[in-house]
């Protein structure tokens, strides 16, 4: 089998929720992510160039929501500094230390969104981390 040869354009990651006008006022207020394609009962949010989320309302969606989050979304930033001020004046959700890991190169934090998502934000503190 031969995989197509033409570029992917973009990828998406979804989670499912319960109450998707909380999450959706959470990625727009919050993080201040752009609604780049609406779907109705799905909106998906553009973190960078070619990176999505979506967020789902599990009523209409492949999947439901589940009290057990095994997954971490990840956004790699320039000022983590920055983004861990303004993280501590929302007051966020299991809003944890800034910490560093010199194995992985970076400095980060993490949280959760408003069904327990859990977002990392970092920076990196060594080239090509």
């Amino acid at each position: 089998m031969t995989i197509p040869a033409e570029p992917n354009v973009l990828a998406i990651t979804f989670f499912y929720y319960k109450n998707l006008a909380a999450a959706m006022a959470f990625y727009e207020q919050v993080l201040g992510l752009p609604l780049a394609i609406d779907q109705g009962w799905c909106k998906i949010y553009r973190i960078a160039e070619g990176a999505h989320v979506g967020l789902v309302d599990e009523a209409r969606g492949m999947h439901k929501s589940h009290p057990t989050k095994p997954v971490q979304l990840c956004v790699r930033v320039l000022d983590v500094d920055a983004w861990y001020a303004h993280a501590k004046a929302e007051t966020l959700a299991n809003l944890s230390e800034m910490f560093e890991n010199d194995v992985l190169g970076i400095r980060a934090f993490v949280f959760d969104d408003p069904e327990g998502y859990q977002i990392e934000i970092q920076s990196a503190t060594r080239p090509g981390a």
